[in-house]
């Protein structure tokens, strides 16, 4: 799933707009999708997480995209899965596409360098090496869990009511406001919350500009007339510009 330093170009994010609200993913393409993701360090930062929140949970990367979280927290004794509309693809095309998108995403960051914040990284170099790991250990972790990576197209999950104790959501809602409507965020959101037992985590609050969500405090108003406490967190990660919040939501408790 396309990540915060894609292609700028206005012809990739028009393919990504109409990639995300299709209804119909028998006509997507391989080559409209961006496979690239983020690493289990990076998750644990994104997300506020500690190793104690991932024993023994079942935990739902969505979308999971080339990340590789759930290959990492498997070794945490979490029961981790991921779900992506790329995962329709056979592992060995995703694979060559993922060091694809590496190479091109990387020539397209020279330019721009100056819109990000490099303290983790470092430099271009540092950043093509932490996703060609990620993509890695993901791959990797697909071929021995192929039942952990399941195809699906938001706002609809194949998934049980509360399945998961924790579902985390990075670069994906909020990232593309711009082309993902107020609808569809809600939708997906209560989609999030159904599949899981009891939190929500999304990162991060902001827009590819950089500003926060301008229906943030719509949607948390919907949230907490359905009794969900939610909170924007601050977190230690930051690679966009402001973009270093998450939004936290706890669902209500009830009586079993």
């Amino acid at each position: 799933m396309s990540r915060d330093e894609e292609s700028n170009s206005r012809e990739e994010k028009k393919n990504h707009r109409e990639d995300q609200q299709s209804n119909d993913s028998e006509g997507l393409e391989l080559k409209r999708i961006v496979f690239i993701g983020r690493t289990f360090e990076e998750y644990m930062k994104m997300f506020n997480l500690t190793v104690k929140e991932l024993t023994g949970k079942s935990i739902l990367d969505c979308p999971g995209g080339a990340c590789s979280f759930s290959s990492q927290a498997r070794k945490w004794s979490a029961d981790p899965m991921a779900v992506d509309m790329a995962y329709k693809y056979e592992i060995d095309e995703l694979e060559i596409k993922g060091f694809q998108d590496i190479e091109h995403t990387m020539k397209q960051m020279e330019p721009v360098q100056g819109i990000y914040v490099w303290d983790q990284f470092g430099s271009i170099q540092g950043l093509k090496e932490e996703r060609t790991r990620a993509v890695t250990d993901c791959i990797a972790d697909m071929r021995m869990f192929p039942e952990r990576y399941v195809a699906s197209m938001l706002p609809e999950l194949p998934f049980s009511d509360e399945q998961f104790d924790l579902t985390l959501s990075a670069h994906f809602l909020f990232t593309y406001a711009d082309r993902l409507d107020v609808d569809f965020h809600v939708s997906t959101v209560m989609e999030l919350l159904r599949v899981t037992k009891r939190e929500v985590r999304i990162f991060p609050t902001v827009d590819m500009s950089g500003e926060r969500y301008k229906h943030m405090d719509g949607l948390k108003f919907i949230l907490e007339e359905r009794g969900c406490i939610v909170s924007e967190e601050p977190t230690s990660y930051e690679f966009q510009r402001n973009a270093h919040t998450m939004l936290q939501i706890v669902k209500p408790n009830r009586t079993r």
